[in-house]
């Protein structure tokens, strides 16, 4: 028997753009910033979408070797400039973690069954969320990675969920990226296609950032995914 106990919930801005959501977007902000950061894009995200719920959770503080050993809010520590090698696994899993009770959360409190949530995010929330979804035990509706990479990729075989197995992943990623180099993200779908996903990747001329032309691209996947 599992006696493990559930994390604690994590604080979130929640937002529903309209009446009676389906669907859920459960989105991972990048380091240091907070669940606030994307909340502004949602207006022209699901102009024309079916209602969705947004949650945007706040990562835990936490000190990050690379800045220093500063406390901010981050997924996990990000322990050596070598993106190879960068990702502390103990944290990385503690969010993994946080994100299935989210999951959770979205059934019990509001009746959204694990196949009509998305799992989103930018940079290291992006990191964060490809792998719980593609580890997570009941099939999700998609995941949205930007601007990111895969960490733990030499473990995915063996993790990975057979319930995900054909999970749809949404990947944008810019050309002039100076933090997460385009190539890691290239490599994260080349990865994923060879395991049989369908990723629908876009390549932006921008650096590390999120462009309009991206918004809509991932607009017109969602309408898509969730039958609009």
């Amino acid at each position: 028997m599992d006696t493990r106990q559930a994390p604690e919930l994590l604080p979130a801005v929640e937002i529903a753009s309209g009446p009676s959501p389906r669907h859920s977007i459960i989105w991972l902000h990048g380091l240091g910033a907070d669940g606030h950061d994307f909340a502004p894009i949602v207006p022209e995200l699901t102009r024309g979408l079916a209602p969705l719920r947004f949650v945007f959770p706040h990562a835990p503080q936490r000190a990050v070797t690379i800045n220093g050993g500063l406390r901010m809010r981050a997924w996990y520590d990000i322990r050596s400039f070598d993106l190879g090698h960068r990702a502390d696994e103990a944290g990385l899993r503690e969010s993994m973690a946080q994100v299935e009770a989210l999951i959770e959360h979205e059934r019990n409190a509001h009746g959204i069954a694990a196949d009509k949530v998305f799992l989103a995010g930018f940079s290291q929330g992006g990191a964060v969320a490809l792998c719980a979804a593609l580890r997570h035990a009941q099939p999700l509706a998609g995941v949205i990675a930007l601007s990111t990479y895969m960490p733990l990729a030499d473990q995915l075989a063996s993790e990975r969920s057979a319930a995900n197995a054909h999970l749809p992943v949404f990947m944008g990623h810019g050309s002039l990226d100076p933090v997460v180099p385009q190539v890691l993200g290239a490599a994260a779908r080349d990865a994923l296609g060879a395991l049989g996903h369908t990723v629908d990747w876009h390549s932006y001329t921008m650096a590390h950032a999120v462009l309009p032309q991206e918004i809509a691209d991932l607009r017109a996947w969602l309408a898509r995914r969730m039958g609009d």
